[in-house]
C-alpha cells in the first residue's frame, strides 16, 4: 500500500478566532473555507506541505449526533479533552517564544520528556491541545 496522512480533523466552536489562531498564530495556509457564521468548514495546513492539512470543522453538525452527543462534546471541548493534534518543529524555542507571545494558552512550556523527545503543548481557541515536538 501506498498511503499518506492527508488530512486530520480538529473541532471548532469559533470560526474565526481558529482560523487566526493557524494562520496567524502557526502561519498556516488557508486552504479552503466554505459555510457561513458558525457552521464553517476551514482546511489549513504548513506552507510547502500542500498534501497535509488539518480540517477545523463544527463538531456537531453531523446529522447523526443526538442532542446528549452535542451537549458532551460542547463539555469536553470546553475542557480540552475532545482534541487534539501532534506537530513538530527543528525550533521548538523560536516556536515557543512567538506561541508565548500570541494569546496561546500555554499548557507546557518546552521540556525534556522522558521517553526522549523535547515539547511544549498549547491550546488552540477551541480547547484542543497542540504538542509540538521538536526535530532532531
Amino acid at each position: 500500500m501506498d498511503l499518506t496522512i492527508h488530512a486530520s480533523f480538529l473541532p471548532h466552536d469559533d470560526p474565526d478566532a481558529s482560523l487566526a489562531f493557524y494562520r496567524d498564530t502557526l502561519g498556516f495556509e488557508v486552504r479552503t473555507d466554505v459555510g457561513s457564521g458558525r457552521m464553517r468548514w476551514i482546511t489549513v495546513g504548513p506552507a510547502g506541505q500542500p498534501g497535509t492539512s488539518i480540517l477545523l470543522a463544527p463538531p456537531a453538525a453531523d446529522p447523526g449526533i443526538t442532542d446528549d452527543e452535542r451537549r458532551t462534546i460542547a463539555e469536553m471541548m470546553a475542557k480540552g479533552t475532545y482534541g487534539w493534534i501532534l506537530l513538530a518543529t527543528s525550533d521548538l524555542d523560536g516556536t515557543f517564544a512567538k506561541l508565548e507571545a500570541s494569546d496561546a494558552e500555554i499548557v507546557q512550556e518546552p521540556t525534556e520528556q522522558p521517553y526522549g523527545l523535547r515539547d511544549c503543548a498549547v491550546r488552540d481557541p477551541a480547547g484542543n491541545l497542540i504538542r509540538i515536538q521538536e526535530l532532531r
